[in-house]
């Protein structure tokens, strides 16, 4: 998926939403892109979902709501100059 400036917290929390509870994969090209708060709040969905994965959570609580976690998801991100 390729980023841009207009993307905001709510638009990648469900991005992350359905690759978590799907367990499917994405690559997230030009990361940097994203604004730097927008960015600080990725950052904590991430270690969200991360510390479920962690803890072997099957089902984990994201942004107030309770969802299936599959262990297989994974993110990929590139920056580029």
């Amino acid at each position: 998926f390729n980023c841009s400036d207009s993307m905001d917290y709510i638009q990648m929390g469900k991005f992350f939403k359905g690759l978590a509870s799907s367990g499917a994969w994405a690559c997230f090209d030009e990361f940097n892109r994203i604004d730097i708060e927008v960015l600080s709040v990725v950052a904590q969905q991430l270690l969200t979902i991360q510390n479920s994965m962690k803890a072997g959570l099957d089902i984990m609580n994201f942004e107030g709501r309770e969802m299936p976690l599959k262990h297989s998801f994974a993110v990929f991100i590139t920056m580029n100059p």
